[in-house]
């Protein structure tokens, strides 16, 4: 009972919405050095920030803040760490294969060929959203994480789904969550 149980979970969490493409390290940092964070100007990056929804890039702030004050910082006008956000949306398709049982069902003289095809079904749009926390004494960035996810049009899953998915990024950041 306890397999079946570890084996619906697993395969729950894969079937997650929110995918984390990546997270980097600078080697040799000690990030328990630092203390206090902020963000930059997220438009500096000139990026298409969700469409213009600044509503968006809020929701990605407090969901930073949030994992980076479980670790011990505090905001700051003058941090030791500066945190930059950036957000990329783009139209994507999906499709389905096609397979035999779609295959032209003539029986006769001529040769007829079939072959499998993706056929498009729909569109969305899929947000990725970069987090980079740069040393603000050296200007160097010391971690990055990226993360995507189709982006729901209902305002309750995409503040759920942008809170999964920067919860998976900083798993992998290097100062853990205080108890």
């Amino acid at each position: 009972m306890k397999t079946l149980l570890l084996v619906s979970l697993l395969a729950f969490a894969a079937c997650s919405p929110v995918r984390v493409e990546s997270t980097t390290q600078m080697p040799g940092v000690n990030f328990a050095a630092y203390k206090t964070y902020n963000f930059m100007d997220v438009t500096a990056r000139n990026e298409d920030v969700f469409r213009g929804s600044s509503a968006s890039v809020e929701q990605l702030k407090q969901a930073v803040a949030r994992q980076l004050e479980q670790r011990g910082y505090q905001r700051a006008d003058t941090p030791d760490l500066w945190v930059n956000i950036g957000v990329v949306t783009q139209q994507k398709v999906q499709t389905r294969e096609t397979n035999i049982w779609d295959a032209p069902r003539y029986i006769g003289q001529r040769n007829y060929h079939w072959q499998s095809q993706e056929v498009p079904v729909g569109s969305y749009r899929e947000g990725t959203a970069t987090v980079d926390i740069v040393d603000a004494a050296r200007n160097e960035q010391i971690w990055q994480g990226i993360a995507a996810s189709a982006l729901s049009k209902d305002p309750e899953k995409l503040a759920a789904r942008i809170d999964e998915g920067i919860a998976d990024m900083f798993k992998a950041y290097p100062v853990p969550p205080r108890q």
